[in-house]
C-alpha cells in the first residue's frame, strides 16, 4: 500500500484572542519533496481579514488535485496511443451547493481542458475516449462523491513546429 501524506501548519498570533474567532485563517501545507504552498480558508467562506485571497483554500485545491489527476493520466493515454501533446490547460472550477442536509459540499467540478498537439490530433471522438479513460482511471476522481464533469475545448487543433 502507499502512503501519501501533508502537513498542514497553522499558528495563533500572539496578538489574536482566537475565542472571538477572529483570527487569520492563513496557514502553509508541506509537502515531502521540501515544497511549501501558503494556504487559507477562501474568502468566500471566511470573510476578509481572517482569510488570505492570494493564498490557495482547500476549495481550490481540490479542484486542482482533480484536474492535475486527469490531466496526468490523459497525457500517459494520449502518448501511448502516438499524439504528442504540446501544452495542456485545463481552467477547471468547482461549484459549492448545499446537500439534502443543508451542508455545503462541493458538489460539482467542471474541468475544461484545452489541448494544443504537435503534428496530427486526435478526432473528436478519439479525444473524448481518452478523457473518458483518464477520467476512469483518476484514482482522485474515483474517491470523491463529487460529480466530476469533462467538458474537453471543442475541437482538436495542430501546431507546427520547426525541428
Amino acid at each position: 500500500m502507499t502512503t501519501f501524506g501533508a502537513t498542514v501548519l497553522w499558528e495563533k498570533q500572539d496578538s489574536e484572542p482566537f475565542t472571538d474567532n477572529k483570527y487569520s485563517r492563513a496557514h502553509v501545507w508541506q509537502f515531502d519533496g521540501g515544497a511549501e504552498i501558503p494556504a487559507s480558508s477562501s474568502p468566500h467562506i471566511v470573510r476578509l481579514p481572517f482569510s488570505e485571497p492570494a493564498n490557495v483554500d482547500p476549495e481550490e485545491a481540490f479542484v486542482a488535485s482533480l484536474a492535475s489527476c486527469h490531466m496526468l493520466f490523459f497525457l500517459s493515454i494520449a502518448a501511448k496511443k502516438g499524439f504528442v501533446v504540446r501544452q495542456y490547460r485545463d481552467a477547471a472550477e468547482g461549484e459549492l451547493a448545499k446537500n439534502e442536509g443543508g451542508r455545503l459540499y462541493v458538489s460539482r467540478v467542471t474541468l475544461k481542458p484545452d489541448i494544443t498537439y504537435v503534428g496530427a490530433a486526435p478526432d473528436r471522438h478519439t479525444e473524448a475516449g481518452i478523457h473518458h479513460e483518464a477520467h476512469e482511471q483518476c484514482f482522485i476522481a474515483n474517491s470523491v462523491l463529487t460529480h466530476v464533469v469533462v467538458e474537453a475545448v471543442q475541437g482538436a487543433r495542430e501546431e507546427q513546429y520547426d525541428a
